[in-house]
C-alpha cells in the first residue's frame, strides 16, 4: 500500500513539474494559440485540445481559457469550445501512461532524465531552465509509473476482481462514486487515470470495472471547477458550471453505453482469445468525450445562452474584466485593462459629443459616464496588481502606458463635469470653429480606437488636437483684444475664452488617453504636446 502511495505521490510531482516547465517554456506562445486560432466553436476545440494535450493538465487550459473570456480576448461560446477540447486533451495521459508507461520500459532512461533536468534546472537560466524542469517531471511521472506498477502488483495478489461489485447499476454506481473520489483525492484525473490504468495492467480490477471508474474520474474534475468559482467573477462561473454540465451529461452518456461496452469487449475477446488491455481502456476514455463534443459543438450558442441565463452578469461593463485570477496572466491581464479603458474613453466621448451637438441630456449616456467615472479607482488598482515578469521589457512600458490612460481619462472626466456650466457659452458663434475641430478630434478618436485602425486615423487625430491648440491661442488673443476695445464685456470675454480652453483640454486628454490604449508597440510614445498650449487640470 505505501508502496502504491508512493507511486501515485510522485507521478503528481513529476505532472506538476513537467506542466510547469513547459508553461515556462513556451511563455505566451500557449496564450497565442488562443488568440490566434480560436475564431468560432470548432477552432476553439482544437485549440483546448492541443493546448491540454501539450501542458498535460485540463486545469491550466480552464485558468487560461477563464483569463481570457474575463479580459474579453475570445466570447463564452468560443471559450465554450476550449473547454469541449480541454476534455479530449486531458485522455492523452492515459494514452502516454498506456503506451509508454507499461508497454514501453522507461525504466532505465526516467532516473537519468531527472537527474539531467535537475541539473538543467539548477545551472542554466531561462529557457533552458525551463526545458530542464520539463524533463525531470517528465522522468518523475514515469519512475512515479514504474513504482505504482510495482505496488499495484502486490494489491493484485490481494484483491480479487470478481471481489468488486462491477455488475448491475448498484455495483457500476459504485464503481464511479470511486471515480470520483480518487479524483477529488488526488486533485488529477491524470493521475486517477493512471492508477485505474495500473491497477487494470495487473489484474487488480477488470476493464468494465475500469471504464466505470474512468466515468467517475471524469465526473471528478468538475468539483475542482466548482470550488474554484466559489467567489470568483461571472465569467469564471459561467466556464465552471459549462464544465460541470458537460462533465455530467457526458458522464451519463458513458454511463448508458457501458453495457454496449462491455458487451463488445467480451465478443472481442472471445472471438481473438485475447485480454482487453490499458490501451482499450485509454480508447474508452477518449471515445466517451468525442461522442460528447459531437453532441454538444453543434449546439454550442444555445449551450452558451443556456449558461448566461442561469447565471447572468451584475457587473457593469466597465468591471466585468477586472477579475483576479487574470492579474496572474500578464499579459492577459494588461489586454483586459487596456480594452476596459477603451470603453471607459468611449462612454467619456459619447457624453462630450451629445453636448457639442447640441442633444438634450440622455439619461442613459450619462449614467454609463458616472458609471464609468466610477470605475476607474477599480481599474487602476486592476492595474497595479497586474504581476509582470522583471525581463518582460514591453509589458512593463504597457502597465506604465495604461497608468498614463487612466490619469488621462481621469482629468477627462474632470473636464466633464464642468459641462453644467458651459453649454449656453459653447454654442456662441465666435468660438464654432473651435467647437467644430473638437467634434471632429472626437470622431477622429473614436475612430482611432477600434481593432482594425491604422497608426494614419491616429496621427490624424493628434493633428486636429494640434489644430485645436493653434485655435485655442488664436482665439484667446483675439477675444483679448476684443475686449480691450470693449467690443465684448470682460466677463462675456472670459467665459468664452474658458470654452476655448475647455475645447482644448478634451481634445489634449482624449489624444493622450487614445495614444496610451493603442495596441502596444515598444517603440511608441505619448503624442508630443506643445509646450506653449495649457489645457485644464
Amino acid at each position: 500500500m505505501l508502496t502504491t502511495l508512493g507511486g501515485i505521490g510522485l507521478f503528481l510531482l513529476g505532472m506538476m513539474l513537467m506542466t510547469d516547465g513547459i508553461k515556462t517554456l513556451a511563455g505566451n506562445a500557449l496564450r497565442a494559440v488562443l488568440t490566434r486560432f480560436v475564431r468560432g466553436p470548432f477552432t476553439a476545440m482544437l485549440s483546448g485540445t492541443a493546448l491540454t494535450a501539450v501542458l498535460q493538465s485540463s486545469s491550466a487550459t480552464m485558468l487560461t481559457t477563464i483569463g481570457f473570456v474575463s479580459a474579453g480576448l475570445i466570447t463564452f461560446p468560443q471559450a465554450l469550445g476550449v473547454i469541449f477540447g480541454a476534455n479530449i486533451g486531458t485522455t492523452s495521459t492515459g494514452w502516454i501512461v498506456s503506451i509508454l508507461g507499461f508497454k514501453v520500459s522507461m525504466g532505465a532512461v526516467a532516473l537519468p532524465m531527472v537527474f539531467v533536468g535537475a541539473l538543467l534546472r539548477l545551472l542554466a537560466r531561462g529557457k533552458a531552465a525551463a526545458l530542464g524542469l520539463a524533463l525531470a517531471g517528465f522522468g518523475l511521472l514515469f519512475f512515479g509509473i514504474g513504482v505504482l506498477q510495482e505496488g499495484m502488483s502486490g494489491l493484485a495478489d490481494l484483491v480479487d476482481p470478481a471481489s468488486i461489485p462491477g455488475d448491475g447499476v448498484l455495483g457500476t454506481l459504485l464503481l464511479i462514486g470511486a471515480g470520483v473520489l480518487m479524483t477529488v483525492i488526488m486533485q488529477s484525473s491524470s493521475a486517477a487515470m493512471a492508477v485505474t490504468l495500473a491497477a487494470l495492467y495487473n489484474g487488480s480490477i477488470d476493464v468494465s470495472q475500469g471504464a466505470a471508474m474512468v466515468i467517475g474520474q471524469n465526473i471528478g474534475t468538475t468539483v475542482t471547477a466548482a470550488l474554484a468559482a466559489i467567489g470568483a467573477s461571472t465569467a469564471a462561473k459561467r466556464t465552471a458550471l459549462a464544465h460541470i454540465l458537460f462533465n455530467l451529461i457526458t458522464g451519463l452518456i458513458a454511463f448508458a453505453g457501458l453495457p454496449v461496452f462491455a458487451y463488445g469487449v467480451n465478443a472481442w475477446q472471445q472471438r481473438t482469445g485475447d485480454t482487453a488491455g490499458v490501451g482499450v481502456l485509454a480508447g474508452f476514455h477518449t471515445a466517451f468525450n468525442v461522442v460528447g463534443v459531437l453532441i454538444f459543438l453543434p449546439a454550442t450558442r444555445r449551450f452558451a445562452r443556456l449558461v448566461e441565463r442561469i447565471i447572468p452578469e451584475h457587473q457593469s461593463e466597465f468591471e466585468r474584466h477586472l477579475d483576479a485570477s487574470v492579474t496572474t496572466l500578464g499579459p492577459v491581464g494588461l489586454e483586459g485593462a487596456r480594452r476596459t479603458l477603451i470603453e471607459v474613453l468611449r462612454a467619456q466621448i459619447a457624453q462630450i459629443h451629445a453636448t457639442l451637438a447640441g442633444h438634450a441630456p440622455d439619461r442613459h449616456r450619462t449614467q454609463r459616464f458616472h458609471e464609468s467615472r466610477q470605475a476607474i479607482p477599480a481599474i487602476a488598482g486592476f492595474v497595479s496588481r497586474i504581476a509582470i515578469e522583471s525581463n518582460a521589457t514591453d509589458d512593463i512600458q504597457h502597465q506604465i502606458g495604461l497608468v498614463h490612460a487612466i490619469d488621462h481619462l481621469e482629468r477627462l472626466g474632470e473636464v466633464i463635469d464642468r459641462l453644467d456650466d458651459l453649454p449656453s457659452t459653447l454654442a456662441r458663434p465666435e468660438i464654432a470653429a473651435a467647437r467644430t475641430l473638437a467634434a471632429r478630434l472626437l470622431a477622429e478618436a473614436e475612430a482611432g480606437m477600434g481593432e482594425g485602425s491604422d497608426a494614419v486615423v491616429r496621427t490624424t487625430a493628434v493633428g486636429t488636437a494640434g489644430e485645436l491648440a493653434e485655435q485655442r491661442r488664436s482665439l484667446r488673443r483675439d477675444l483679448l483684444e476684443d475686449t480691450a476695445r470693449g467690443e465684448i464685456s470682460p466677463a462675456d470675454g472670459g467665459l468664452l475664452i474658458d470654452c476655448v480652453r475647455w475645447l482644448d483640454a478634451v481634445g489634449y486628454h482624449t489624444t493622450h488617453a487614445m495614444a496610451y490604449l493603442r495596441k502596444p508597440d515598444p517603440k511608441a510614445q505619448g503624442p508630443a504636446r506643445d509646450s506653449n498650449s495649457s489645457h485644464l487640470a
